[in-house]
């Protein structure tokens, strides 16, 4: 039975890219799908290079594929997850995509023509938008997952467990290459008042405010993270006590220097700030250190830093 009737409607109404080039890579034939989506017809190129009319094609990585598939009569394949697309063409599916063009899916198969020697390959294309764009989703699902796995619900800085695992990784670096390594911890001034006066709410504005307006003092390699309660840490790698105590009296001087409107009322708010320097302490006596000059901030006034120093005595209770 003679199917030949059958190839040109097939090929036709085929919702797949077909795409025919000679030994040379020159056009030989593309179907409907291909014309529609790129506005060529077959008779303008056919004959021409085809990377004369997909200048947007990965010339160097085609030629070797189609090179390949000729001299090893033997099929290939590219996936969208390797290479988005082989030519340019824009998708036609209603979706959100962070790019126009189609992701596609590429088979390249070798072939002979009946009654001579001349070789071919047919490249298959076909559309794979829907599969990239759930994939972009899901990476953008997990990222923001990761995100919240890291960062504080309240204030959008750093939780204490990640805070506290970049502490370490810090001590790792800095234990390592012998680089200088600070650490701040710090607190709001008498933030059970501010509560009482302001209820919950005003606290967590103070708390949110005060996060914004530290963060932007800090360089992208310092780690600003959520210790508990009203309490912060900030970790200063590649700076030394005197660097770090610059770093915290701005801090201080930035939280005074703030008036916060919450409900109508303007709030100001103090922070004391405990300072300490790496010298080959674990992570938690680092945080000790800082913990108790803390202590002597809060306890020499408040709404100051205070660095760590050997002393004999140590300490029961915060003061707030």
């Amino acid at each position: 039975m003679q199917l030949d009737w059958l190839v040109q409607p097939l090929l036709t109404q085929l919702n797949t890219g077909v795409l025919v080039l000679d030994a040379a890579h020159n056009i030989v034939y593309f179907n409907q799908f291909i014309a529609r989506r790129a506005d060529i017809q077959l008779s303008d190129v056919s004959g021409r290079l085809v990377y004369d009319i997909f200048a947007d094609a990965p010339k160097a990585w085609l030629q070797r594929k189609i090179d390949g598939v000729l001299a090893l009569q033997s099929p290939a394949f590219s996936s969208w997850e390797q290479r988005q697309y082989i030519i340019k063409l824009p998708h036609l599916r209603p979706v959100s995509s962070g790019s126009q063009h189609m992701a596609q899916n590429c088979s390249m198969l070798p072939f002979k023509a009946p009654n001579s020697a001349e070789q071919f390959v047919c490249l298959l294309i076909e559309d794979a938008t829907d599969a990239y764009v759930y994939q972009q989703q899901l990476q953008h699902s997990m990222a923001q997952l990761e995100l919240a796995n890291r960062t504080d619900g309240l204030t959008g800085v750093f939780n204490r467990r990640h805070w506290q695992h970049e502490l370490g990784q810090e001590i790792q670096r800095a234990k390592r290459y012998q680089h200088p390594l600070s650490l701040l911890l710090f607190d709001l001034d008498k933030f059970k008042r501010l509560n009482d006066q302001y209820g919950h709410q005003g606290g967590d504005a103070v708390l949110i405010e005060l996060s914004g307006i530290i963060a932007a003092l800090l360089r992208d390699t310092d780690v600003l993270g959520r210790y508990g309660g009203e309490e912060f840490g900030v970790i200063l790698p590649e700076t030394d006590m005197a660097g770090a105590l610059l770093v915290a009296n701005r801090i201080c001087a930035a939280a005074a220097g703030h008036q916060m409107l919450f409900n109508g009322h303007y709030i100001n708010a103090t922070v004391s700030i405990g300072v300490s320097s790496f010298s080959g302490q674990t992570i938690d006596e680092l945080i000790q250190q800082s913990d108790i000059a803390l202590y002597n901030a809060k306890r020499q006034g408040r709404n100051q830093a205070v660095a760590w120093q050997q002393q004999p005595e140590t300490y029961l209770k915060k003061v707030k």
